[in-house]
C-alpha cells in the first residue's frame, strides 16, 4: 500500500470509495476493478518521426507515466508505430479518427489500445472492422466522446452538446461493441467546460459499470489547464469516478504527467515522489521558504519512493505539520532551525544550507525505505 494510503489509513474522512468496475486490460496494465488509477499523456510529435516520439515517451517514462497515446492520423504514423511500440516501456494507445483503416493498421503494429471516437469514425460497418482487429490483436478500446465532435443527430435531437447527449453517444457505441461480443472497453466523455464535463460523467458512471478515462479536454495552459482539471477531476475522483486520468494542457506531456500525480496524491489515490507541505510565508519567516521549496522539488525530482517533507517558515505551525511528515524543517530566530524526523523533534540545522541539508536527509530515508522492502 502507498505510505500516503498508510497515513491516511485511520483518517475515515480521507478515503474515498471507489465506483465499482469490471477491469480491462491495456497491453499489461489493467484500468478498473481494484487496479490503481492510471495517469496518462499524449505525443505531440508527429508519431512518423519514430525516433522525435520515442524520446519523448521515454522522458514520459521518467516521471512515471504509465500509458502513452499517439494520435495516427496516416499510413506513415502507424507504419511507424510498430518501431515506438517495441522501443519504450509502456503501453501504446492509438489514437484513431476519421480513417478507419488506420484503426487496423495499429492493431496490427502493436497498439494496446485503440482510441475511437463514435461521433466522427462512420458507419457501424467500419467500427465492426475496428473491433474485428481488436480482437485478432488483443488490443482494448477507448470509446472517446467530446462534446466537441458530437454526432450530427445527437446535436439535432438536444440542441447543443449537454450531458445526456454525451452519454447516449457513449452508451449506443458500448452497445456496438456488446453486440460483437466485445468488453474490453473503456469510455471517456470529455468536455472542456467542467460542469458539462462532471455532469457527463456522473451519468455514464450511473449508466453502465465499464472503466472511465477522466479528463476534462481541452484545459488549456500550464496555469488554466492544472486548475479546470484539478476541479473537474476532484470532483469525481472524490465520488470514485475514474479509473485512468489525463491532463490535458497546452504544455509538455511530462507537465501533463507531473499534475496527474499530484492530483491523485493530494486526494490520497496514489502516491509517488515526494508530497512537499509548505507554507506561503509571511513576516514570520526565518529563511526563505519559496526559494527553498523551489530548489528542493528540482533537487528531489528523481525520487520515486513516497515520501512527505515539511518546510514551513515558522514555529507557528511548523512543529504540528512536522509531527505528519517524515522529514520537516520549522524556521527559528539566529539562523538556527529545527529539523524533525519522522515527526519528532532531532536536530537544529545553524548556518547550514537548509536544502542540501533536507536532501540529504530524504535520500537517506529513502536508502532506508528501499532497504527495508528487499
Amino acid at each position: 500500500m502507498d505510505q500516503l494510503n498508510d497515513i491516511n489509513a485511520h483518517r475515515p474522512w480521507k478515503k474515498i470509495a471507489r465506483r465499482k468496475t469490471r477491469q480491462i486490460m491495456v497491453g499489461n496494465v489493467p484500468v478498473g476493478g481494484d487496479a490503481p488509477i492510471t495517469v496518462q499523456s499524449m505525443t505531440n510529435t508527429l508519431t512518423s518521426d519514430a525516433k522525435a516520439t520515442i524520446e519523448q515517451i521515454k522522458r514520459m517514462e521518467a516521471v512515471g507515466v504509465d500509458i502513452v497515446r499517439c494520435s495516427c492520423p496516416d499510413e506513415e504514423s502507424t507504419a511507424a508505430l510498430k518501431e515506438i511500440v517495441q522501443a519504450v516501456s509502456v503501453p501504446v494507445v492509438a489514437d484513431i479518427h476519421f480513417h478507419y483503416k488506420r484503426g487496423i493498421e495499429a492493431a496490427q503494429a502493436g497498439a494496446a489500445c485503440l482510441r475511437i471516437n463514435p461521433g466522427n469514425i462512420g458507419a457501424a460497418d467500419r467500427v465492426a472492422e475496428i473491433v474485428k482487429a481488436a480482437k485478432d490483436h488483443n488490443c482494448s478500446i477507448r470509446i472517446g466522446v467530446n462534446a466537441g465532435s458530437l454526432e450530427q443527430e445527437l446535436l439535432e435531437k438536444y440542441g447543443e452538446p449537454c450531458p445526456e447527449a454525451m452519454v447516449e453517444s457513449a452508451m449506443a457505441h458500448a452497445r456496438i461493441l456488446e453486440n460483437h461480443d466485445f468488453f474490453n472497453f473503456k469510455i471517456s466523455v470529455k468536455a472542456s467546460d467542467v460542469f458539462l464535463a462532471v455532469a457527463a460523467y456522473r451519468g455514464i458512471a450511473a449508466a453502465c459499470d465499464y472503466p472511465l478515462h477522466v479528463g476534462v479536454t481541452e484545459a488549456g495552459g500550464l496555469r488554466t489547464g492544472t486548475v479546470k482539471s484539478s476541479i473537474g477531476m476532484g470532483l469525481l475522483l472524490a465520488e470514485g469516478i475514474g479509473d485512468t486520468i489525463r491532463v490535458s494542457l497546452s504544455a509538455e506531456p511530462e507537465e501533463e504527467v507531473r499534475v496527474g500525480y499530484e492530483i491523485l496524491k493530494s486526494m490520497g489515490l496514489r502516491s509517488r515522489g515526494i508530497t512537499i507541505v509548505s507554507c506561503p510565508t509571511c513576516a514570520r519567516r526565518r529563511y526563505d521558504v519559496i526559494k527553498t521549496v523551489q530548489l528542493l522539488e528540482e533537487r528531489l525530482a528523481h525520487i520515486t519512493t513516497p515520501l512527505t517533507v515539511s518546510v514551513i517558515g515558522c514555529v507557528v505551525n511548523g512543529p504540528g505539520e512536522a509531527m505528519y511528515t517524515d522529514i520537516g524543517i520549522t524556521g527559528g530566530g539566529n539562523n538556527t532551525h529545527q529539523i524533525y524526523i519522522k515527526g519528532v523533534a532531532d536536530h537544529r540545522l545553524k548556518d547550514g544550507d537548509v536544502v542540501e541539508h533536507i536532501a540529504s536527509l530524504v535520500e537517506a530515508r529513502v536508502a532506508e525505505i528501499e532497504e527495508e522492502k528487499k
